[in-house]
């Protein structure tokens, strides 16, 4: 797996732009939905610098972040530091999905948002993350839409790189932060999730309309809205969310079925 501490200022930067706030933004509007309304046990992996991990915690939900990056662990304790009253919410673990703490689960949800793009085997990952899902949990997968790889490069007037990749179906691309990532698609995901006896929720498609654009995109916050909005319209509806840059897909286990199998 890639160690992001090389590319840690670059995430900052892109999380805290407007582009890297609608990514966000939908994610986290569509996972507190589908939290339970009293606090809960909230498995965040590949944390990174706590954007997810603060946002929920916000909620008054209980996080235990985990990222195989020391350095970027760090960054995310001192974003906590600036929220103190969310300290007794939250603690860290410097660990990948490969060796996830089995101790502290099941969790009423496991997060594992933009990291799947940067692994070898999708497969894998979801049958350690799902293992962790407590009955009635949630397991949320924001990665890269395999279905859209080449879109973002046309939209950029790349048309020699997106004749490539769409012509040779690719599965991996280069990413924002200058790396090669990978793809997958909802329906592979769904049904890795069924697999492994969860039952999928409708899926969103991610930053369809703004993709293309650059972190320079400052919009005033009437756009900004006005953005969100028609994303989030947009996100559930086929063709549009076929087109968006990351797939947001979500599965619940049966509260009335078996509960997760052991780590």
């Amino acid at each position: 797996m890639t160690d992001f501490a090389a590319v840690g200022d670059a995430y900052a930067a892109h999380s805290r732009s407007a582009r890297g706030r609608l990514r966000h933004d939908l994610v986290a509007r569509r996972l507190l939905a589908e939290l339970p309304g009293r606090p809960a046990r909230i498995l965040d992996v590949g944390c990174g610098n706590g954007e997810m991990t603060l946002r929920l915690a916000a909620a008054g939900h209980h996080v235990t972040a985990v990222d195989p990056s020391a350095d970027m662990l760090g960054a995310a304790a001192r974003r906590l530091d600036a929220h103190p009253e969310l300290r007794p919410l939250v603690r860290f673990r410097e660990a990948g999905i490969a060796t996830l703490p089995a101790h502290g689960g099941p969790y009423d949800a496991v997060c594992c948002h933009g990291v799947l793009m940067y692994l070898d085997d999708t497969a894998d990952a979801v049958a350690r993350l799902s293992r962790l899902v407590a009955r009635g949990g949630l397991l949320s997968i924001l990665t890269k839409n395999r279905a859209a790889i080449g879109v973002r490069e046309a939209l950029r007037g790349d048309y020699a790189a997106a004749r490539h990749l769409i012509g040779h179906a690719a599965d991996t691309s280069l990413g924002h932060l200058g790396l090669p990532t990978r793809g997958d698609t909802a329906e592979v995901l769904d049904g890795l999730a069924r697999d492994h006896g969860l039952v999928p929720l409708p899926w969103q498609g991610v930053r369809i309309f703004h993709d293309h654009l650059t972190d320079a995109w400052a919009p005033g916050e009437e756009e900004y809205e006005a953005a969100l909005r028609t994303e989030w319209t947009a996100s559930w509806l086929s063709p549009y969310r076929d087109l968006g840059r990351q797939v947001h897909t979500l599965a619940r286990r049966d509260p009335a079925g078996p509960t997760a199998a052991p780590a």
